[in-house]
């Protein structure tokens, strides 16, 4: 047997105590990728033009707990799992809604604010002489998402069961039938201005400081009628303690569908005023991405469980549209306050 040599009488070399520094090493590489990905995720998304890369602000131009901070809270839901990324609320209150969206305006056009809105700011521009932002120039429309519809009611007590016996008690007593709207100018307030105009009747109007208070003089007999909007007064007219005589809008609804429109029921040909909620964002905000919201907001509104239980049951009639159409609502309905203004000889603030 060959004797071993010198060389061979060290001990032979552990592969364990090799391995360890190799495996520390590896371990920190992994470590480090792992703490720098979501800034790579995010660099690429940017490279890559991803939406939304952080959380959506949703600018609401009204307080908690009405019509656009409902909406707005329900679409933010459903956007936030279709999207995989939040969409925080952001109720900037004042001015009837015009701070809100001039804060809106000033946001940069890259998708990450967006906001809603409703037909009374196309009312707004023949209102108010110093407007901060231009309605038509400086919002991109993404898509309405329902009609809020007005109706014509009364206080039990007045004696009329239909609007042409409510057109003949104004006849009859020109100046002595009320209605209250929640403030001069609102669309509630040119409902019945338009009705005036069209049935030749006079009417006295008596303006509150928003809807609240109108609802509680019109049950509390201060007041005879109103022109109000249907979700805030559905739940007094299926009690009995308020009397639906016609829908203001230019379709019957689908929250009270054996009510007519005003149209049909006066008769009153072509009277009719929609109103409607819709999203818009900053003007410039890229086509891509405006085409995505309106689409999932189309899909939403369009499921029907969605629609039936979180619309219809609370005074809403879902709406479809495309981003150009809710531009052409916005234009023809601009015009026509307008001229409803100019005519009621409204002055502007």
């Amino acid at each position: 047997m060959a004797e071993r040599s010198c060389a061979d009488d060290s001990p032979p070399t552990s592969t364990h105590h090799a391995q360890v520094p190799a495996l520390e090493s590896r371990r920190r590489r992994a470590l480090a990728t792992l703490l720098a990905l979501p800034a790579l995720l995010a660099a690429q998304a940017r490279a890559a033009g991803v939406w939304p890369e952080r959380p959506v602000r949703f600018v609401v131009p009204l307080p908690p707990g009405g019509s656009y901070d409902y909406l707005a809270r329900l679409l933010g839901d459903q956007f936030r799992v279709a999207f995989n990324q939040s969409f925080v609320v952001e109720n900037r209150v004042g001015a009837d809604g015009r701070l809100g969206i001039d804060h809106l305006v000033r946001q940069p056009a890259d998708g990450q604010t967006i906001g809603i809105i409703s037909s009374t700011h196309v009312v707004h521009p023949s209102l108010v002489r110093q407007m901060p932002y231009d309605v038509l120039r400086d919002l991109a429309p993404i898509g309405l998402i329902a009609k809020a519809p007005f109706v014509l009611v009364v206080h039990p007590g007045v004696p009329v069961d239909s609007v042409s016996a409510y057109m003949a008690l104004a006849r009859a007593q020109p100046g002595k039938l009320t209605f209250g709207s929640s403030g001069v100018g609102s669309p509630f307030h040119l409902a019945g201005e338009l009705m005036k105009r069209m049935a030749g009747i006079d009417m006295l109007h008596v303006p509150y400081k928003g809807s609240s208070p109108v609802i509680s003089a019109l049950l509390g007999g201060e007041i005879m009628s109103a022109f109000a909007a249907l979700g805030p007064v559905l739940g007094h007219i299926q009690a009995g303690r308020l009397r639906a005589l016609g829908i203001v809008d230019s379709q019957r609804t689908r929250v009270l569908p054996a009510i007519p429109t005003i149209a049909e029921a006066g008769p009153l040909p072509g009277y009719g005023l929609d109103s409607w909620l819709g999203l818009v964002a900053p003007a410039g905000t890229p086509a891509e991405i405006i085409d995505r919201i309106g689409s999932e907001l189309n899909r939403t509104v369009q499921n029907p469980e969605f629609a039936e239980q979180r619309l219809i049951r609370q005074g809403y009639d879902p709406f479809v549209s495309t981003p150009a159409a809710m531009r052409e609502t916005m234009v023809s309905d601009l015009a026509r306050y307008a001229r409803l203004i100019r005519d009621a000889n409204i002055p502007a603030e």
